[in-house]
């Protein structure tokens, strides 16, 4: 019976050693082996794999060479703030690491060896997470692409991050922060950072459309990173948020000063204030003018739950406020809340049973009738 293509052959050399012969990638290979069976169990193998079916491009493309040709192919798929950090990574990271590699080649300690090496030299578990989410994504399409048989980052374990305490501001050292900003250009935008949780991109992307006075409601409806609006992060990003009072009043001052603006916080030229600009400007010297610890200004976002959170806000209420896309995510965030919020409960709970009366009781405890 004669076999199809790609099938492969087994045969004996004159010397004794056994040979199996198959096609993969348009070129004719050979596995050899002691026992007709050993070469027998290889071809299996080899064939199972699906290599007899793969793209003959990968059998002399280069890692760094393939990365090249699928960046431009997920540009128009994902954020552009997610397409930079892919790109980054594989320039600075992939590329000068394994960019020489043939695609074929890479194994998973390679891969293993590579996250070791950045570690080494000081680079965070985060840091290597978000590398091997970038490497496994792109050899998760050459797989699709045929050029490889699988994806060898699925056999490589990243390192794990250690969660760190986010270091939030007291109720009482809000309050330096907000009198420190008081008159200034940014004031409304401190007072919605701490009021609302707003992510910075949220604010910077406001509009006066976004805010509707009357109702006392702000929608959030774009974020603005690198001087380009994009669609807010998560699916409930595009949320309707309540303002408190002091957020009307600071943005009606703040309206009155900046006139006919498209942009709540716009530069001079009537364009939307940048992030980098906002921090090193305005920032950084609002933290040292009011004499506080120099954090980043995503934790004013954690402060805004946390405050919340510690005066017994539901959480889910709290999720919202925020735009988590779920429950679990609030809840992960701000797990370092929970003791003190169990304190609460037991101590309610305590103030319940102690009590003479059952106070969910309307009924008299005897059976007496009326």
């Amino acid at each position: 019976m004669r076999r199809s293509r790609g099938e492969g052959s087994i045969y004996r050399r004159k010397d004794g050693l056994w040979v199996a012969r198959y096609e993969a990638a348009g070129k004719r290979r050979y596995l050899y082996g002691k026992t007709r069976k050993i070469v027998a169990d290889k071809l299996r193998e080899r064939l199972a794999s699906g290599e007899a079916d793969l793209n003959p491009q990968g059998d002399t493309l280069r890692v760094g060479e393939y990365l090249d040709r699928w960046l431009p192919t997920v540009k128009d798929t994902v954020k552009e703030r997610t397409w930079r950090r892919h790109e980054e990574v594989v320039r600075l990271h992939l590329k000068p690491a394994i960019g020489k590699i043939k695609i074929r080649d890479l194994n998973p300690l390679d891969v293993q060896e590579l996250y070791r090496m950045k570690l080494n030299l000081g680079f965070s578990p985060r840091t290597v997470q978000i590398v091997h989410t970038t490497l496994s994504k792109a050899l998760k399409q050459a797989v699709r692409w045929s050029l490889i048989s699988r994806n060898v980052t699925e056999a490589v374990m990243p390192p794990k991050s250690q969660k760190k305490e986010v270091r939030t501001l007291s109720s009482k050292e809000v309050r330096r922060l907000l009198e420190a900003v008081k008159g200034q250009k940014f004031e409304a935008l401190y007072v919605l950072a701490v009021t609302t949780g707003m992510r910075q991109g949220e604010l910077l992307g406001l509009k006066w459309d976004d805010v509707d006075f009357a109702k006392g409601v702000l929608r959030v409806k774009r974020t603005i990173w690198a001087g380009q609006a994009t669609p807010p992060k998560s699916a409930k990003g595009n949320r309707s948020v309540t303002l408190t009072r002091m957020a009307k009043e600071a943005l009606k001052k703040h309206k009155e000063r900046n006139g006919s603006a498209e942009w709540v916080f716009a530069t001079r030229a009537g364009t939307p204030v940048s992030c980098h600009n906002l921090i090193n400007r305005s920032w950084w010297p609002l933290l040292k003018d009011a004499g506080l610890p120099r954090i980043p200004f995503h934790n004013l976002r954690h402060t805004c739950a946390t405050l919340l959170l510690v005066e017994g806000l539901y959480p889910k209420l709290v999720q919202e406020l925020l735009g988590h896309t779920d429950i679990t995510t609030t809840l992960n965030t701000y797990s370092h809340v929970l003791p003190s919020l169990q304190e609460k409960t037991a101590s309610a709970m305590e103030d319940i049973l102690e009590n003479d009366v059952n106070p969910y009781c309307t009924e008299p405890l005897s059976g007496s009738e009326d």
